[in-house]
């Protein structure tokens, strides 16, 4: 039997699971606007109430006939894939005779605010997305899945203490600074050597000296707007100050963040001191009114040398035409990790579906899904069975550091839930020169870190 702790389910035993699987082609769909924005520029407040209530209501009442029907519908947050769960909804029907509808939220909203709405207007999906620090927000709604098929093939599901086995890992995901090879190559930076802030700041230096020479416009494309893209500073961003440089199953700064929202000070001043750099070598118009879109789009047309996201930004081949990789976020000296793991779940919701909810999961494990999800929708698979090779522009760089163990755990998703909406102001304040420098960051982001944790 494997053993099942969370933090290990967290930080991963990559070096088997990942050998096999990355990925392929991927699509990027804007949410659609909110019908309130769009009727309030015509119509009367009172009438956008209504029409709201009147949308709301077709759509719970959609479902609910969709449900009955014998459909399951499953909240996807990663809009980038949507056109490929669609198809992949669409072998399982063909495969299966049963139906999945795929709803897809994400990139500038947040999955766990459009939850809530959800939940309060009793149109809950049967199948939906949590990271596992929000497992206890759902206590008693999710279904335990202990003893499905799947289990025996992937040690990361997310087990919870009192709930089971609540979380399906439909995919494993890196995060550090991602680099265009091509670039550093032609500016003579070899990222091997990315593991101090002296070789960062004398990479950034030469870089910057070259920009014109060599066509890009800024060393970094870092946004830290914080009303769309609070998620990745305020959690991504910051979970490097939690885990660079520690092994998958150090726990000592998430430990001491949950222990009432304590920091390490001096491990802070040399995060923020690099975050400092990249701010000053950030292309200002992405940096402070950026949005996701934005930073992928420029990262991909070769606008910028480095991009603050994971594997999941380019995940085909046809994305880029050059060579992708990863580099750590080295605030100190020595640190060479990047971040590796299951940053989310699916789960099952416990009044939907749940044994249609079970067989989807069962299936999603298989070869026919894994295909999909692996080669066309750009994932790293969980799964240790899975037979595919991947093309993930930025798998030749994951693989490499998870095969010298050079990898840290998602522990940031451990923190307490919420507090990433608090930090990404922080983030934001520094970006636009508010906060002035490391010293006034560290004191800044320690009051709002302590207030959060008192709540």
């Amino acid at each position: 039997m494997k053993k099942k702790v969370l933090s290990v389910l967290l930080a991963g035993t990559m070096a088997l699971s990942m050998v096999a699987c990355g990925g392929s082609t991927s699509t990027t769909e804007t949410p659609a606007a909110d019908a309130s924005e769009e009727t309030a520029a015509e119509t009367t407040e009172e009438t956008t109430e209504a029409a709201e209530a009147t949308e709301e209501a077709d759509a719970t009442e959609a479902a609910d006939t969709a449900v009955a029907e014998g459909a399951i519908r499953l909240l996807n947050g990663k809009p980038e894939i949507n056109d490929q769960l669609k198809e992949l909804a669409e072998l399982y029907k063909s495969e299966t005779g049963n139906e999945v509808v795929i709803e897809t939220i994400g990139g500038d909203t947040s999955a766990g605010d459009e939850l809530k709405k959800m939940k309060q207007a009793d149109n809950m999906p049967d199948i939906f997305v949590i990271e596992a620090n929000q497992a206890d927000t759902w206590d008693g709604l999710l279904a335990d899945l202990s003893g499905e098929e799947w289990t025996d093939k992937t040690g990361f599901e997310l087990v919870n203490d009192t709930m089971g086995t609540i979380g399906f890992p439909y995919t494993v995901e890196a995060t550090a600074l991602g680099y265009n090879a091509d670039i550093l190559k032609a500016a003579g930076v070899d990222p091997s050597t990315l593991t101090s802030p002296a070789a960062w700041q004398e990479a950034c230096e030469t870089l910057d000296a070259k920009k014109d020479e060599l066509g890009f416009t800024a060393v970094f494309g870092w946004c830290a707007e914080p009303t769309n893209l609070g998620w990745s500073s305020g959690t991504h961003v910051f979970g490097q100050y939690l885990d660079a440089g520690l092994k998958a199953d150090d726990t000592t700064y998430i430990d001491l963040l949950n222990d009432g929202g304590q920091i390490d000070e001096a491990r802070m001043k040399s995060f923020a001191e690099f975050i400092g750099m990249m701010n000053k070598y950030s292309d200002p118009a992405l940096l402070v009114d950026g949005t996701y879109d934005n930073q992928v789009a420029g990262f991909k047309e070769g606008k910028y040398v480095f991009i603050t996201q994971g594997n999941w930004c380019v995940t085909s081949p046809d994305d880029v035409n050059f060579e992708c990789g990863f580099a750590p976020y080295a605030f100190e000296d020595g640190i060479n990790t990047i971040i590796a793991g299951p940053p989310s779940y699916w789960v099952a919701y416990s009044e939907g579906n749940v044994d249609a909810a079970k067989a989807f999961f069962n299936w999603c494990a298989g070869d026919s899904a894994q295909d999909i999800l692996v080669n066309k929708a750009g994932l790293v698979s969980p799964f240790d069975d899975c037979q595919y090779e991947a093309v993930n522009p930025f798998y030749k760089s994951m693989k490499s550091y998870i095969d010298a163990g050079n990898y840290s755990g998602w522990h940031t998703m451990l923190k307490k839930d919420g507090l990433q909406n608090e930090t990404c102001q922080v983030f934001a304040d520094y970006a636009k020169g508010s906060i002035a420098d490391a010293d006034e960051f560290v004191s800044k982001i320690s009051k709002v870190i302590k207030g959060y944790y008192a709540e």
